[in-house]
C-alpha cells in the first residue's frame, strides 16, 4: 500500500511560522522599535549559529556549546528527579499510610518556586553547579511523583485480583501487573519532568551566570543585546520542542516493545 505525503503536515507549520516571523517584523517597526527584526536578529546572532562551538572565553561561546552545557545539567536533575520521583510515586499509590504521611508534604512542596530552591542549593552545596542540578531534581520531580501515583491508583482491580489469585510475589505483581499497567501515567509524569526541568536550568543559570543557553540570555539582556536574547530564547524553544518529541518516541518505544 502506498502512502501519500500528506502536504498540509509540512505547509501548516511553515504557514504559521512565516505568520509569526510577519508579526515580529511588523511589532519592531512599529510599537516596538528597540525590538530586533527577524532579519536583524539573524544579522547580529548568526556567527553564534554558523560556528555553534567556537568558545572565546566562558561567557563569549557559540550557541551550541551553550545548549550542550545546559543540556548537560538537565540530563544529571532530570536523571535524579525521575530516580527519586518514580519509587516514590509508587510508594504514594501502592500504600494508602505512605499516601496520609507524605502526600500533605508534597503538596506543599510542589509549588516553591526554583528561585526559592536555587538559594538553598547554594546554602547547602556552596557551589552552583550541584545546586542548579539539586534546583532542578527537586522542581522536575513532582510531575512524575503525581502522574505515577495516579497511574497505580487507576489500575483495574481485576489485575490486582489474577495476581492475587494466582499467588504471586510482591516483586512479580510489581513488575508483570503494576509497572506496565503505569507506563502510560509514567511516562507522562517524565515529558512533564523534562519539560519542566529544561525551564528550571534557564532560571538557575540566570540566577547563577553560570554558562549556558539561561546564563548567556542573563549576560545579553545585561548588555542590552536584545538580538542574541532573542536567539536564545528561540533556542530554548527549539530544544524543548525536541526533548519532548525525544521523550514522546521513546515512550512508543517501550510500549510497542
Amino acid at each position: 500500500m502506498i502512502h501519500r505525503f500528506d502536504w498540509s503536515s509540512l505547509a501548516l507549520p511553515l504557514l504559521g511560522a512565516g505568520l509569526v516571523l510577519a508579526g515580529w517584523a511588523a511589532l519592531s517597526q512599529t510599537v516596538a522599535p528597540d525590538l530586533p527584526s527577524p532579519l536583524r536578529t539573524w544579522q547580529e546572532s548568526r556567527d553564534y549559529v554558523l560556528d555553534p562551538f567556537f568558545k572565546d572565553g566562558e561567557m563569549n561561546q557559540g550557541i551550541g556549546r551553550f545548549a550542550a552545557l545546559s543540556l548537560a545539567r538537565v540530563a544529571k536533575g532530570f536523571l535524579l528527579a525521575i530516580a527519586i520521583g518514580t519509587p516514590l510515586g509508587f510508594l504514594l499509590g501502592l500504600s494508602p499510610t505512605f499516601h496520609r504521611a507524605f502526600d500533605p508534604i508534597i503538596q506543599v512542596l510542589r509549588p516553591i518556586s526554583p528561585l526559592a530552591w536555587l538559594p538553598l542549593g547554594l546554602i547547602v552545596f556552596q557551589a552552583s553547579e550541584p545546586a542548579a542540578v539539586f534546583t532542578i531534581a527537586v522542581c522536575a520531580m513532582w510531575p512524575t511523583v503525581i502522574n505515577t501515583a495516579v497511574g497505580v491508583r487507576n489500575i483495574n482491580p481485576d489485575y490486582l485480583n489474577v495476581g492475587r489469585v494466582l499467588r504471586l510475589s510482591r516483586f512479580t505483581m510489581l513488575r508483570k501487573i503494576i509497572v506496565p499497567a503505569t507506563l502510560p501515567y509514567v511516562f507522562t509524569g517524565y515529558r512533564l519532568s523534562l519539560g519542566l526541568a529544561w525551564l528550571v536550568i534557564v532560571a538557575s543559570e540566570m540566577l547563577t551566570g553560570s554558562p549556558g543557553v539561561g546564563g548567556f540570555l542573563w549576560q545579553e539582556y545585561n548588555s542590552l543585546v536584545y538580538s542574541h536574547i532573542l536567539l536564545s530564547m528561540i533556542t530554548i524553544g527549539l530544544i524543548g520542542f525536541a526533548l519532548d518529541r525525544l521523550m514522546s518516541l521513546i515512550e512508543r518505544r517501550f510500549q510497542t516493545a
